[in-house]
């Protein structure tokens, strides 16, 4: 049950990271992969900082969706530069 939990918290942060990122509309697959990423390590790191052990948590949340913004920030980062590359050629 913890891992379905872990998935829709993941989700969701990826989802909001989105939004606070600027871009509006259905999740793209980028940020539902940042949001499961940001949220495991955000939130695993938030929780355990919080001393809430691996317990579901306002902490690991907050934790989720600034890990799932800070993941989503540098993957569109690494990848505008081939973008723009690949349209210049």
């Amino acid at each position: 049950m913890i891992i379905l939990a872990v998935l829709v918290v993941g989700l969701a942060a990826g989802w909001v990271a989105q939004l606070v990122l600027g871009e509006r509309g259905r999740p793209g697959a980028e940020a539902l992969v940042a949001g499961l990423v940001g949220s495991f390590v955000g939130g695993t790191l938030a929780n355990l900082l919080a001393g809430d052990g691996f317990d579901i948590a306002p902490s690991g949340l907050i934790g989720s969706i600034v890990g799932a913004i800070i993941v989503l920030a540098v993957w569109r980062a690494a990848t505008s530069g081939r973008r723009a590359t690949r349209r210049s050629r």
